[in-house]
């Protein structure tokens, strides 16, 4: 996950002090990340997982004031001893007049959101559930017809573990011949402020820069995932080798 998100709180210390006593006081704790301009907000449950041996809960794509009065009111449910199931559809319970549905997160998405989570629990072993809204005419994501304008709104946390990127698998993407025809990795990621990506090995020339698909670079090298949630005009950059951390860095367009 970004650690870049700012959180409601001044130090992680004050941090970690609020969130342990509202587990202690209420149960849980909700956390807000805000929307960027690429990336869609969210808001997450610290402590059901250790309140109530329940999954946490975590929903994107709606102001944090909202998804936290929401997560709230599941809290309530579950306190009360109602029992999330998932791919259940609920229907005015959650949201008046429409449908929800929660689905069970795959472990490997856990680390990209929960951030005050893991510090809480010190391991990632906990589970959690995404709440899924509907559009206006209430259909799922998956589902035929649902808005397109509200489609990169909530990526589904139940799949797509091996590709995390927003955008669709065959986007056309820059990289280098170098990467396509000598295997040399990937060091640096550019993700333009216009929303072009450029995947590059850092000895790449002009003439070098060649046009694949996202996906191709992702079965190729699963760690470029790590990236997903790069913000327009963000680069990821001194990565030394495959494995290694990215450092992330904002950057002007006249350096790329």
């Amino acid at each position: 996950m970004n650690t870049d998100h700012i959180y409601d709180c001044p130090t992680p210390d004050k941090l970690m002090n609020t969130t342990k006593f509202n587990i202690e006081k209420y149960g849980l704790q909700v956390m807000g990340v805000s929307a960027t301009d690429y990336s869609p907000s969210f808001s997450y449950s610290v402590g059901l997982y250790e309140s109530h041996q329940h999954p946490e809960i975590i929903c994107f794509g709606l102001p944090t004031n909202l998804a936290h009065v929401i997560i709230n009111d599941v809290a309530d449910l579950i306190k009360n001893g109602d029992r999330i199931v998932p791919y259940q559809e609920y229907y005015d319970k959650i949201f008046k007049e429409s449908s929800a549905q929660f689905l069970p997160v795959n472990p490997k998405n856990i680390k990209d959101y929960f951030y005050v989570a893991l510090n809480y629990y010190q391991h990632n072993n906990f589970s959690a559930l995404q709440l899924v809204w509907t559009d206006r005419n209430d259909k799922f994501p998956w589902e035929d017809g649902f808005e397109e304008k509200f489609i990169y709104d909530q990526p589904l946390l139940d799949r797509n573990a091996y590709f995390k990127f927003r955008e669709a698998k065959n986007l056309g993407i820059f990289t280098t011949r170098q990467w396509l025809e000598y295997d040399q990795p990937i060091l640096r990621v550019v993700h333009d402020i216009d929303g072009d990506w450029q995947f590059l090995t850092g000895d790449q020339e002009p003439n070098d820069i060649r046009l694949v698909g996202l996906e191709q670079m992702i079965l190729r090298d699963q760690s470029l995932n790590e990236v997903f949630d790069l913000d327009y005009g963000e680069a990821a950059a001194e990565r030394d080798f495959i494995g290694d951390s990215w450092t992330k860095l904002n950057i002007d367009d006249e350096e790329i």
